[in-house]
Formats: structure tokens, C-alpha cells, sequence
């Protein structure tokens, strides 16, 4: 976040100076696109993604954890699935260069998608026991 204000800072400088940098915006959606991943990653492990965990809490013990287990399921799989397809297109845009940057690779900046997910993974696997002690909960 702090290299997002820095560099927007930077090139909102240069701008008023009079000469713009032609690549400042482009790096700038980048950097901002890699800070929602990775805050929504780290939102995970600290369980502040929105939800309704009410819904669950209605259910009885039994069929509760059921639920739960399989949310987290399908929270895993999606990662799984987002992770492997986010890595298989890194392959097909490592000969794409940045538009303002001709020599640095697109997949740099797509690089994001396959990390998080593996970071999204990671941060399930180590809420998944609260998620079972809370929905063990009477």
C-alpha cells in the first residue's frame, strides 16, 4: 500500500511538473489491483469476509458442522480451481509486455491471481479449526 501512494504520489508530482510519466497509472491499477488480493487474503485469515454465520448458527449441532465443512469445501475448491487456471494463463501471457513498461511481462503483473489463491488456501487451512470448534458450539 505504501508503494501505491508513493508511486502515485510520484506521478501526480511529475505531472504538475510538467512532465508526465507514461507509465505511473498503469503500475499504479497493478500495484492497487495486488493490494485488494492480498488484503482480501489477509481479511480471511482474520474471518472479516462477509457472511452469515447466523444461518448456520440456527441449524442443529450435527447438520451444522456438516454445513460448515462444506462451505469451507467449496471455498477450497474454488481457490484450488482459481490458483491452477490463474498459473495456466501466467503461461500464455509471459510473451504479453506491459503496455507503458515494453520490457517487463504482463504474467508479472497477472501473477497476483495464482499467489493469493495459494495465500486464500493457506488462510483457510489455518481457520479451519475455529470454523469447526464454532460450529461445534451449542
Amino acid at each position: 500500500m505504501v508503494a501505491l501512494a508513493v508511486e502515485v504520489m510520484v506521478g501526480v508530482f511529475f505531472r504538475y511538473i510538467g512532465h508526465s510519466l507514461v507509465w505511473y497509472d498503469e503500475v499504479a491499477s497493478i500495484l492497487l489491483a495486488w493490494v485488494t488480493y492480498y488484503g482480501a487474503a489477509l481479511a480471511t485469515l482474520k474471518r472479516a469476509h462477509i457472511g452469515v454465520p447466523e444461518l448456520v448458527k440456527m441449524l442443529p449441532p450435527g447438520p451444522r458442522v456438516a454445513v460448515a465443512l462444506f462451505a469451507e469445501l467449496c471455498i477450497f475448491a474454488f481457490f484450488i480451481l482459481l490458483g491452477w487456471v490463474g498459473y495456466s494463463v501466467l503461461e500464455i501471457l509471459v510473451y504479453d509486455d506491459l503496455v507503458s513498461l515494453p520490457g517487463v511481462s504482463v504474467a508479472y503483473a497477472q501473477s497476483v491471481i495464482p499467489i493469493s489463491a495459494a495465500l486464500f488456501i493457506l488462510a483457510e487451512l489455518l481457520v479451519l479449526p475455529q470454523v469447526i470448534r464454532e460450529a461445534r458450539r451449542p
